[in-house]
């Protein structure tokens, strides 16, 4: 495993980003695991957060693209920092631009939308915390094509669960990936996290739930 995996991993479980316990998702499965993105609360978390972020995005996709968008309301700052770090690393300007979960009736920025405003030809970038079984990316899709007629550079996760979808075989990644025709990434996957924690903060009985759990929802 790449050194920077292992330090992002060790980040996370710092941060009080990933968690271990009993959880029920958005998806409404139960997890032994729980990431979430909203726990970096610090100047300096954040700062790491948008270069690991940055980092991941140049090595997967490239840096031809205008906009990083983060769906609300937790990829509100990882678009922030993530531009930032895109700036800070790499001398790349874009622009960021998240959605709103109610649209704004007034005022110069009333919208959908909140930050830059989409123009036909954009080439963006959505960033999000975790994907499970794809649900969020299908609320967010149809928002970002009614805006405008932009192109869809890839989708940057930071940890990739490995576990199916709604189709019940695919990874909801695989999902993604196929049903709207872009890449889809992750900074470390769950088994690299697995690899990287297994004997210290991962006990026999944690990486017995953690077995359990992909029984019945991982990847064959």
């Amino acid at each position: 495993m790449q050194e920077y995996k292992r330090a992002f991993i060790d980040f996370m479980v710092e941060a009080g980003v990933l968690k271990f316990g009993d959880f029920t998702l958005k998806s409404g499965r139960r997890s032994p695991f729980f990431m979430n993105a909203g726990a970096y609360v610090t100047g300096d978390q954040l700062h790491r957060l948008g270069i690991a972020y940055a980092e991941a995005i140049h090595d997967a996709f490239g840096l031809d693209f205008d906009v990083v968008f983060g769906p609300a309301y937790k990829g509100i700052p990882l678009a922030v920092v993530t531009a930032i770090g895109l700036s800070e690393l790499y001398g790349k300007q874009v622009r960021y631009c998240s959605d709103r979960k109610e649209a704004k009736d007034h005022g110069a920025d009333a919208g959908q939308l909140l930050g830059t405003s989409l123009a036909d030809g954009d080439r963006v970038v959505i960033v999000e915390d975790v994907t499970t079984s794809g649900k969020s990316i299908d609320e967010t899709y149809p928002k970002l094509k009614a805006a405008a007629d932009v192109e869809v550079v890839g989708l940057m996760v930071s940890l990739n669960r490995q576990e199916v979808g709604k189709g019940g075989v695919k990874s909801a990644q695989d999902e993604i990936a196929e049903r709207y025709g872009f890449p889809v990434a992750s900074i470390v996957s769950m088994s690299e996290v697995v690899e990287a924690l297994d004997g210290t903060v991962i006990t026999p009985e944690l990486k017995a739930a953690i077995d359990a759990y992909y029984g019945q929802y991982g990847v064959r």
